[in-house]
C-alpha cells in the first residue's frame, strides 16, 4: 500500500512534536489511531460485503444455467459454493422459560408491610401528626 520506511515516521513525529507539543501530542494521537480503526473496520465490510454479491451474482446465474439444463445432469463447477437453500425454516421449539425466582413475595416489601418485615421502621410517608419535613 504506502511505502513508508523507519525514517519518514521518525520525521513525521519529529515535525508533530513541535507543531502540537508534549502536551497535545498523546490526544491528537489517540485520536488518529481511532480513525485509522475506523476506516480499516469500514473498508474491512465494504471488502465483505463486495464478496457477498459476487458470490450471490455467481450463485444465480449458476442457478439459471443448471435450470436451463433441465434435461441434461447439472454439472456445478468445483470453484463455485454450493448453492444455499434461503427457504429452510427449522422447526425448533422454543426454549423454556426461566422459573421465577425463589424469593420472598412482593407483599413482603410493600410498604404498608414494611414495619413488620425484618423490623423495619420504614414509613411510605411521615405520620400525620409530625411535619414533612422533620
Amino acid at each position: 500500500m504506502l511505502d513508508v520506511g523507519f525514517s519518514e515516521i521518525l520525521l513525521t513525529s519529529a515535525i508533530a512534536l513541535i507543531v502540537l507539543g508534549p502536551e497535545k501530542l498523546p490526544k491528537v494521537a489517540r485520536q488518529v489511531g481511532n480513525w485509522m480503526g475506523r476506516a480499516r473496520a469500514m473498508a474491512r465490510q465494504l471488502t465483505e460485503q463486495l464478496e457477498r454479491e459476487v458470490s450471490a451474482d455467481e450463485l444465480m446465474k449458476q442457478t439459471k444455467s443448471t435450470g436451463s439444463n433441465s434435461g441434461a445432469a447439472p454439472t456445478a463447477p468445483s470453484s463455485a459454493p454450493a448453492a444455499f437453500d434461503t427457504s429452510y425454516t427449522p422447526n425448533i421449539p422454543p426454549p423454556p422459560a426461566a422459573p421465577p425466582p425463589a424469593s420472598a413475595p412482593a407483599a413482603a416489601y410493600s410498604p404498608e408491610t414494611a414495619a413488620t418485615v425484618h423490623g423495619a421502621d420504614w414509613h411510605a410517608s411521615p405520620p400525620e401528626n409530625k411535619p414533612a419535613n422533620e
